[in-house]
């Protein structure tokens, strides 16, 4: 598995919003996970500047790529690698893009991979794999083998992935990596 993509998520529950709890948090998870990318995402609220500026910040000295949840301007100007985007944005994808970022977008069927592919995004996530509160019901392992094959491009299966079983059986799925908040945080 020593190619396989480990994305991680942050989320306000486990990582504070304040840029001095964050830092810590995340450089903590970075060191003993060594996630190939981090994401700043908080879904209630507007990111501060001066969160991403810290988050940016300790994931470049971390040397791993960064990217924020949603807010393509602050993605641009602060210099972020990437912006991961919801399905509700996908038609964003070609702003991102014209901004020379790396794009992520979160999809839970089939025509949302191919609306992605089409518009110019360079990975998908397929959600939820598994159980996760509040994300409906689970796709399973076999509609996440399903996607990877009818994807022309990098797919991370994301949700509820808590555990390694969990990580070796989507490796299994031939997914190109991971992405999870709780699995950080544990």
């Amino acid at each position: 598995m020593n190619n396989f993509f480990s994305y991680l998520i942050t989320d306000p529950l486990y990582y504070g919003s304040s840029p001095i709890k964050t830092k810590k948090v995340l450089k903590k998870a970075v060191k003993r996970y060594s996630p190939s990318i981090v994401c700043l995402r908080d879904k209630k609220n507007k990111f501060s500047k001066s969160l991403a500026k810290s988050f940016l910040e300790t994931a470049k000295n971390e040397k791993i790529l960064s990217f924020i949840n949603s807010d393509i301007n602050l993605a641009y100007s602060l210099g972020f690698d990437g912006v991961h985007l919801p399905t509700s944005m996908i038609d964003k994808i070609k702003v991102a893009k014209r901004k020379k970022l790396y794009v992520i977008v979160s999809c839970h069927n089939i025509d949302e991979i191919k609306k992605a592919q089409r518009l110019g995004a360079d990975m998908v996530t397929f959600s939820p794999i598994f159980y996760s509160p509040g994300k409906g019901k689970p796709k399973g392992l076999n509609e996440l083998r399903k996607a990877v094959f009818k994807a022309k491009l990098p797919l991370i299966a994301l949700g509820g992935i808590v555990s390694r079983y969990q990580i070796n059986r989507v490796y299994l799925k031939k997914a190109f990596g991971f992405a999870s908040i709780r699995y950080f945080v544990r």
